[in-house]
């Protein structure tokens, strides 16, 4: 099993909750979501600008923030970045919905990378593709995602389930495929992302991929509600307990 430190990424749609993602210790990644509008759901820039003030100055707590699960528009999705960086993001995620193959997506991505690291170079981008992908009428295969992230320019290659259901991540993909999509990213020398309803059970076979970070909301929601439960200090606690056991 590998020991690299699996960093955790969680997504409150609220300051509320935000404050409580801070105030948990130990998350390193804060992820402003609007679950109303899917998987990867865009919140609005003064939401993303109200979550920045939440996390300390001088933290090294990075405010990530999701720009939708993204159709094929290029431009439409560079202007919504750039909105997202402008807003106060550290890290910029776009949900490959809508491009069909490889070469679309890194069309798309080459675009939101540009307009994102002429804003500011430090800003990282992340490409996020769906584990999912045979549920949906289109996006890329999910080993597609490190070369498009790799040819963009993104820093992140990162998985995550379109259909919010009871199915998560390893419904669809199995450790093997995981660490496959793992080790292609790395030889790109792109990080690794992944989500989509992980459960307590899932824990382990992520700790055996070990991939650069794991992003959660419902796991940490009461009644694992990711729209209308809320974050609660309590179940951030029990899950990385679970995490750094």
């Amino acid at each position: 099993m590998a020991n690299n430190k699996i960093e955790l990424l969680i997504s409150p749609k609220n300051v509320e909750e935000a404050k409580i993602v801070v105030n948990a210790g130990g998350i390193k990644y804060i992820d402003c979501k609007n679950p109303k509008e899917g998987s990867l759901g865009a919140n609005f820039p003064w939401m993303i600008k109200a979550m920045k003030k939440v996390i300390p100055t001088h933290s090294s707590k990075l405010l990530s923030a999701t720009i939708g699960d993204f159709p094929y528009l290029p431009g439409s999705a560079s202007l919504a970045a750039l909105g997202a960086a402008v807003a106060g993001a550290d890290i910029i995620k776009v949900g490959l919905k809508g491009p069909k193959n490889e070469f679309e997506g890194i069309e798309l991505m080459k675009n939101v990378v540009k307009a994102v690291k002429e804003f500011n170079k430090k800003i990282m981008v992340v490409a996020a593709g769906y584990a999912d992908q045979s549920r949906m009428k289109s996006s890329p295969h999910f080993l597609a995602i490190p070369t498009i992230a790799a040819e963009s320019g993104s820093d992140f290659a990162m998985l995550d389930t379109y259909i919010k259901d009871e199915r998560g991540l390893f419904d669809f993909l199995n450790v093997e495929q995981l660490i496959k999509f793992k080790e292609k990213a790395k030889s790109y020398n792109v990080r690794v992302a992944l989500a989509g309803k992980i459960k307590h059970n899932d824990i382990l076979k992520l700790k055996q991929i070990s991939p650069d970070l794991i992003g959660v909301r419902s796991i940490v929601c009461e009644g694992y509600d990711r729209n209308n439960g809320l974050i609660k200090a309590e179940l951030i606690e029990k899950l990385k307990m679970k995490l750094y056991e």
